[in-house]
């Protein structure tokens, strides 16, 4: 028997897995079996965690909405509007394949529809906390931070969003 067994996989490894094969390949990695390849291991391990393909979908999806779902800082509405407006510009490397994704997988496209609405509910409290009761205003935001996401790496980064921000409330 080896002193090196091989760590045993769980639920968590599998779904870290698909969320780098998604953002590397897309969703035709997300299958067992170029999953188990990925992982080293067998079909096998894949329905020991999952019951099929549509369970693993729906748990990797559940757990990327869940990690998407935006925190706020402490500190005035002016902050946390800055902050949020910021970090909704600095995607996790499998949002944008998640968002390719939600074009063709009914499944995806609810989970964008959710954590969507949860980021704009927010960014309109925010907003109308600051005095600014326009809807409109959080549906630019968003899409503007959503836009930069897709930008080269020497493109303006999250600082942009808390110039925009500045900006907004400037008009106030």
């Amino acid at each position: 028997m080896s002193s090196l067994a091989k760590p045993r996989l769980t639920q968590d490894t599998w779904i870290d897995a698909g969320l780098d094969a998604l953002a590397e390949h897309g969703p035709e990695a997300l299958k067992a079996e170029p999953l188990a390849r990925r992982l080293g291991t067998t079909k096998g391990s894949f329905y020991w965690h999952f019951k099929d393909v549509p369970d693993f979908h729906r748990a990797l999806l559940g757990r990327w909405e869940a990690a998407a779902q935006p925190a706020l800082p402490s500190g005035s509405a002016v902050i946390q509007l800055r902050e949020l407006a910021q970090a909704l510009a600095t995607a996790d490397h499998s949002e944008p394949a998640i968002r390719a994704w939600g074009r063709s997988n009914a499944q995806a496209k609810a989970a964008l529809k959710r954590l969507d609405m949860a980021r704009l509910e927010l960014l309109e409290d925010l907003l109308a906390q600051v005095g600014i009761g326009n809807p409109e205003m959080a549906r630019i935001l968003y899409a503007t931070a959503l836009g930069m996401r897709g930008m080269e790496s020497d493109a303006p980064g999250p600082d942009a969003m808390g110039t925009l921000v500045d900006l907004v409330l400037a008009l106030r």
